[in-house]
């Protein structure tokens, strides 16, 4: 059951897993995170390696290559460790900071946290032997983490749709994301207010943010959010007329014109 609240707890049980001749997959949500762990073991003269994605082919295939040999003992990554990686001397799978994966301020953090944690999990483990699968968490009766934890795909798909009908997410509504992007956080700020504010005017309550995203800012570019969720009834023509007049009033104001506005629908 996923109950480990602190980084000593998962080292113990790498040491533990070392120490009986098996192998260590660790994955981490962020590349700082994998880079501060990488260093931890080094110092701890433990064997490891750390893949990432700008990790050439050539190089991927030695590291993985070196953990098959029994050359390193604990392989770290970020979510990329989770597809297409199958080996017979894997027993530990380390998944740190599962709660950021669940808190995130997204619809499908759920659905994205159980589908990462199961494909993980599902690494531990010979055909001989089952393994083992540690997950650093505050709140480890967590719902999902318990559903992670017995593996069952079926009631969390049931838990999942409750939830996304309850509050109105898809399937059962549309969805419609508006990123819009500049160098300058106050002009983004003041364009994505008055952006919303007459999408609301006109669209009501299914109108949510501004906010910023997970990620604020990428290649010194700012970003905010604006979604609107909407009934399948409603007519997706007229939804989309409504929202290039407003835009096209929007650039009217020359200072937003340098903004760069992206949407996407059904961004799911």
């Amino acid at each position: 059951r996923p109950s480990l609240n602190q980084v000593d707890d998962l080292m113990n049980e790498i040491q533990k897993t070392i120490d009986a001749n098996e192998r260590v997959l660790v994955t981490t949500l962020t590349k700082r995170m994998a880079e501060e762990l990488h260093k931890y073991l080094e110092r701890m003269n433990v064997k490891c390696r750390y893949i990432h994605s700008e990790v050439n082919t050539l190089e991927r295939i030695n590291i993985l290559a070196q953990l098959r040999e029994g050359e390193i003992d604990v392989l770290i990554g970020t979510q990329m460790l989770s597809k297409g990686l199958d080996f017979d001397n894997v027993s530990l799978v380390g998944i740190l900071d599962a709660d950021h994966l669940l808190n995130r301020p997204d619809f499908r953090a759920y659905e994205r946290g159980f589908q990462l944690m199961t494909q993980v999990a599902g690494r531990a483990g010979r055909k001989n032997k089952r393994g083992k699968v540690v997950i650093q968490t505050k709140q480890p009766d967590h719902w999902v983490l318990q559903l992670v934890s017995s593996h069952d795909t079926l009631q969390f798909i049931k838990n999942e749709l409750i939830e996304r009908k309850n509050f109105n997410y898809p399937p059962f509504t549309k969805l419609i994301i508006i990123t819009l992007k500049h160098a300058d956080e106050n002009l983004l700020n003041r364009a994505s207010q008055d952006l919303a504010m007459h999408l609301k005017s006109a669209l009501k309550e299914r109108v949510l943010g501004p906010e910023f995203p997970i990620v604020k800012r990428i290649q010194n570019q700012y970003q905010k959010e604006i979604k609107i969720k909407y009934e399948k009834s409603l007519s997706d023509k007229k939804i989309k007329e409504h929202l290039m007049a407003l835009l096209t009033n929007f650039y009217e104001m020359v200072s937003y014109k340098a903004i760069k506005v992206n949407i996407d629908v059904d961004a799911y």
